[in-house]
């Protein structure tokens, strides 16, 4: 069993997991607004002290790759790449959304549900767009990640014949829109560094590292900066 040290710093949440094999030894993580960079490299002291792991014991680290907030995703990448470099082991990257599919693989279904389930974790892209992706009950991937506007269209394809589980940041402003009953929005699922555990293990096992000096987080849309509200700065 492989030593894990799990970072995901892609949304709102900051969280950081430690884990031997399948097993969660330990997380620390918060929802406090803007704390990424301020907040992760003592989550991750502590939780070595608390776990009582030394961090030459560690044979990787994970880091949630994107697509999400630029600021999180570089303070989480390059807080992995410093790890990685320090102590001489190798770099996972789990993209964003198939690390929330398997924390949503987790959820308990309605007893009464006799449909395929297809999950579609989300995260806000501001407006009414939002970043998602498709897998079915196996959490193989059907519709690759993608930038998509929610209109009472979206998934139309799907609804009938499967029962949507949708959640993340971006699910909640689907709620007015998206109104079929096989569609279910849960609530209060946020991304988390324990959800990168499972499929962390299964890259490690397989040895599919990241080249560290090159690896960058997986944006989808180039970064556009917000027009400056200070006079003069236009």
């Amino acid at each position: 069993m492989a030593l894990i040290l799990s970072i995901e710093t892609a949304t709102a949440v900051c969280s950081v997991c430690l884990s031997d094999g399948d097993k969660i030894l330990g997380i620390k993580e918060t929802s406090e607004h803007n704390s990424h960079s301020r907040v992760v490299a003592v989550f991750i002291d502590e939780l070595l002290k608390e776990t009582g792991v030394d961090k030459h014991k560690l044979d990787a680290v994970a880091v949630s790759k994107g697509p999400g907030s630029f600021t999180g995703l570089r303070i989480g990448v390059s807080t992995a790449k410093g790890l990685c470099y320090a102590l001489d082991i190798p770099l996972i990257a789990v993209e964003t959304l198939e690390a929330m599919a398997f924390g949503m693989k987790k959820l308990p279904l309605p007893k009464t549900n006799k449909l395929p389930v297809v999950y579609i974790p989300m995260i806000d892209a501001r407006r009414m767009e939002v970043y998602a992706s498709i897998y079915n009950n196996k959490l193989e991937l059907q519709k690759a990640t993608s930038a998509e506007i929610i209109t009472s269209e979206s998934y139309s394809n799907l609804q009938e014949v499967n029962y949507l589980m949708l959640a993340g940041d971006g699910a909640e402003k689907c709620r007015s829109v998206l109104t079929h009953p096989n569609i279910s929005i849960i609530d209060n699922f946020s991304a988390s560094a324990s959800y990168l555990v499972e499929p962390a293990n299964q890259l490690f096992e397989k040895g599919k590292f990241e080249n560290t000096a090159y690896f960058e987080p997986f944006y989808l849309k180039d970064f556009i900066a917000g027009k400056p509200r200070v006079k003069g700065l236009e």
